[in-house]
């Protein structure tokens, strides 16, 4: 019965229902007798971090952010046919450079790895071996950790990407955002507004920059210890934001993801490169 007719029919059914039904595509959403009818092409991890976002952005924007970027991705993705499931999003991001931000919560990389072999390990088992990590915190990368897992699990398909860095920003938004500015803000509002405080109280995200010229060049790198660098705890101005440039990048925002989405889950693993 693993075919479109049946996928079909339990998109239907979900769309038919209460406001609240449950999406085929969301793990944590169904019920074991539809989960276990459903082959699984890729498997979606959103990955977030809890830290300060100045004054007016809740600790969770960046896992607001994963979670609504992932769900509206795979809806999408899935209305063409891909076959997916989104992960619970794992809340805790790398946070070492905030030590001292009052409750920034930090998950080591090492933590992290930890965490990822365990995730990885169980798709491994399940005969799922597509997994998009969708990161949504500039602290954590993957990379080192994909190529470590690559070997242990020689079957599985591990990838990584960061959606921030999906769109231009100059298309959409007057300053550039690294953290809490008008991009994120943007975003927020648009996605739960009531969680934002008015922007009279945000902060301007002001930030110093590195004296040394090799590493504010982006060539070389060391990590910036945030209350040094910022007074607010954002990096960038979010006095121009709205949610109505917020709606604007979601849609679009997402539209890229879901591409990229069922690109991986319809290209063969085994024949990745033309």
């Amino acid at each position: 019965m693993c075919n479109v007719y049946f996928y079909a029919a339990i998109y239907n059914h979900y769309q038919r229902s209460t406001p609240c039904y449950m999406r085929p595509y969301i793990l944590a959403e169904n019920t074991w007798k539809i989960v276990k009818e459903t082959e699984y092409e890729v498997a979606v991890l959103p990955w977030g971090a809890c830290e300060a976002h100045n004054y007016h952005l809740p600790y969770g924007t960046d896992i607001i952010e994963a979670e609504n970027v992932a769900a509206e991705a795979a809806r999408l993705a899935w209305e063409q046919g891909a076959r997916i499931t989104v992960l619970p999003a794992i809340p805790f991001g790398v946070n070492t450079g905030q030590f001292d931000v009052k409750l920034d919560m930090n998950m080591n990389p090492s933590t992290q790895l930890a965490v990822l072999r365990d995730v990885v390990e169980v798709l491994n088992r399940q005969g799922i071996y597509k997994l998009i990590i969708l990161n949504s915190h500039g602290g954590n990368d993957f990379k080192t950790m994909i190529r470590e897992l690559g070997l242990q699990f020689p079957k599985m398909f591990l990838c990584s990407c960061n959606w921030f860095q999906a769109l231009d920003q100059k298309e959409f938004f007057e300053n550039k955002d690294d953290h809490a500015g008008e991009m994120e803000t943007s975003l927020i509002m648009h996605l739960r507004p009531e969680l934002v405080r008015p922007l009279s109280e945000a902060g301007d995200g002001a930030a110093k920059k590195f004296r040394i010229a090799a590493l504010r060049e982006g060539w070389a790198w060391a990590e910036r210890k945030w209350l040094q660098v910022t007074k607010d705890t954002g990096v960038g101005d979010p006095r121009k934001a709205s949610a109505e440039k917020g709606a604007r990048y979601f849609a679009a925002l997402t539209a890229k993801v879901a591409k990229f989405i069922i690109e991986v889950a319809t290209t063969d693993r085994n024949d990745l490169y033309a």
